[in-house]
């Protein structure tokens, strides 16, 4: 039972701020915005075995770079950095264990369209609100995020695939909103989407180990 308590808080409190939690005050929003990202946090710690090797403390601080992006977004350009550490983090471990397959490998090509595209579509927006001193951060972070999810998918790991794209839409969503044209329920989308993807994340820290492992405990693709 107790190791269902941390889930379904980290559900009851995203909830919570999702859809009950008034936008004023803005401090007590930003409060619980962060704290299902406290207890994600948490629950990553606790899915790490006493053997503890590199990549659990890699994904591990790749959470807690991306809980301070969610509390410093607000000064876009300092959040956004934030994040794209904790991408570089979540890259760094993903890539530790690469697990090769052509198929698999060949999923850059897709990736690289979307990142192409949504790189097209974030310029022209940027460029239209005389926003250009945010192109080069923007370009950035989509490259990064798109080399996340590739490193994710090479992982051959379900769990660290599915949670890599849902922050990659997470992310497209909240970008595309906030500079090229407004979507119906962006919060929601945006919001349901990221605390799933990193909710995925800390979960695939007790399980992103050997094949053999992954073969024996947990469902992995293998393309």
């Amino acid at each position: 039972m107790k190791k269902y308590l941390l889930p379904v808080l980290i559900v009851l409190m995203s909830t919570l701020y999702i859809f009950v939690i008034p936008s004023d005050p803005h401090a007590l929003k930003m409060l619980f915005k962060l704290i299902p990202m406290w207890l994600i946090i948490m629950y990553a710690y606790f899915q790490i075995p006493r053997i503890r090797k590199r990549h659990h403390l890699l994904l591990l601080t790749g959470l807690f770079f991306c809980m301070l992006g969610d509390g410093l977004l607000s000064w876009f350009v300092v959040g956004l950095s934030a994040f794209l550490v904790g991408h570089l983090f979540y890259m760094t471990g993903f890539l530790s264990k690469w697990h090769f397959s052509k198929l698999r490998f060949a999923s850059i090509v897709p990736i690289a369209v979307y990142a192409s595209f949504m790189g097209w579509e974030l310029v022209h927006a940027l460029i239209r609100d005389s926003n250009e001193s945010l192109i080069i951060p923007v370009l950035l972070y989509v490259s990064v995020i798109s080399l996340m999810m590739w490193s994710a998918i090479m992982t051959g790991h379900l769990w660290a695939i599915i949670g890599s794209i849902l922050f990659a839409i997470s992310d497209s969503i909240l970008s595309w909103n906030l500079f090229v044209s407004d979507i119906a329920f962006s919060g929601v989308f945006i919001m349901t989407t990221y605390y799933a993807a990193q909710f995925c994340m800390a979960f695939s820290i007790r399980t992103l180990a050997t094949r053999k492992l992954l073969a024996e405990e947990e469902p992995v693709v293998y393309l």
